[in-house]
């Protein structure tokens, strides 16, 4: 009877959780956002303080080094970009021939003429807003976007800035028989997501360089900023690497790429989806989240529902950090247990190479 009483109030707990990160998302979401990413620059700002350099300088320059690789990142998206604008003519010529295409196929298999798809366009595009509205629209989510970037910058530096008081509070909060267990806690929280994001980092970078020579020989146009947007997609698991290798293929198809650049662009995914899964992961990443398949998916798509696609990057680091409280609670080891997952470390290629040849 107790531990089904402790159960239904961990469900109450659940749900109340739940409506306050949905209706707090906008206050949350910037706030979670920077709290991770500043776990990336603690080892660096550490070193600064150890050398003499105060805290505040120190996590100005770790703020200085963020706002640095996302203007490579963003340098690199825009370095091609105008020989892209100067083909889009082009693409624009092939992508009205598809859709014809497809309206000739929609006409002669289900009997839907094209003026009647152009009609039932129109009726979408009309009960969609008029182009008014979409600007005002698109105008206001670029200022809510740049005020989000510029919060999530404040917020990172005041988390480097104000960390070790942050420490001490929650250590404050527990009773003092407690401290040592606390800190640890606290420790492989931000440990697990600085090796998340750093080795999510590291990755990228090398799908950058894999997809880059694979899309460059097969002849895709412009193949540097579509390695880019793949490697970039790849922070929302799952479902990144998927779009950015549609949106690349979609790309090939209105560029007028025929089926050998088309098979050549999935089996360049194909292949270096093998590589990151059975080499690159195991040894960059590793197993820092130790989450098991089935809750992977339930918090990525429980994220894009409460928080959309922030929820789903922010997802698994803030899970796993879950998971360390729970294991660390006596009362939650349960879940805690539940969460994760009994396997150690993922085999690599390397090591599978190495058990042949102990075996022999």
């Amino acid at each position: 009877m107790q531990k089904l009483q402790r159960f239904t109030y961990f469900l109450f707990f659940i749900s109340l959780a739940v409506c306050v990160l949905y209706f707090a998302r906008e206050f949350l979401i910037p706030l979670a956002l920077s709290g991770v990413l500043a776990t990336l620059f603690i080892g660096f700002c550490t070193k600064l303080e150890n050398r003499g350099m105060n805290r505040g300088m120190s996590s100005l320059c770790a703020i200085l080094l963020f706002l640095g690789a996302v203007a490579i990142i963003v340098f690199l998206l825009t370095w091609k970009l105008n020989d892209l604008a100067e083909n889009i003519e082009g693409m624009e010529e092939q992508i009205v021939g598809l859709f014809d295409s497809m309206k000739s196929w929609i006409n002669e298999k289900i009997g839907v003429s094209a003026q009647k798809q152009d009609e039932m366009i129109k009726q979408t595009e009309s009960a969609n807003g008029e182009n008014g509205n979409m600007l005002f629209n698109f105008a206001s989510g670029t200022v809510n976007v740049l005020i989000k970037t510029i919060l999530v910058i404040v917020y990172m530096y005041l988390f480097l800035y104000f960390r070790s008081r942050i420490k001490k509070f929650i250590l404050m909060m527990v009773p003092k028989s407690q401290d040592g267990k606390a800190e640890r806690v606290i420790e492989k929280s931000a440990k697990v997501s600085q090796q998340y994001l750093s080795g999510l980092s590291k990755m990228i970078l090398l799908l950058w360089i894999m997809y880059g020579i694979g899309f460059s020989i097969v002849g895709v146009e412009n193949a540097i900023f579509f390695a880019v947007l793949c490697g970039i997609l790849e922070i929302v698991p799952f479902i990144g690497n998927i779009t950015g290798t549609s949106i690349t293929v979609l790309a090939v198809v209105a560029q007028g790429g025929g089926s050998n650049q088309i098979i050549g662009v999935v089996a360049i995914y194909l292949f270096v989806q093998f590589i990151q899964t059975y080499l690159i992961e195991p040894l960059v990443v590793g197993d820092e989240v130790n989450i098991n398949p089935l809750f992977t998916i339930i918090i990525l798509v429980a994220g894009e529902l409460i928080w959309g696609i922030p929820g789903m990057i922010l997802a698994i680091p803030l899970l796993g950090i879950v998971k360390i409280i729970c294991d660390s609670v006596p009362q939650l080891q349960p879940y805690g247990y539940l969460i994760g997952s009994d396997r150690k470390r993922k085999t690599s290629l390397i090591d599978k190479v190495k058990n042949l040849f102990d075996k022999k």
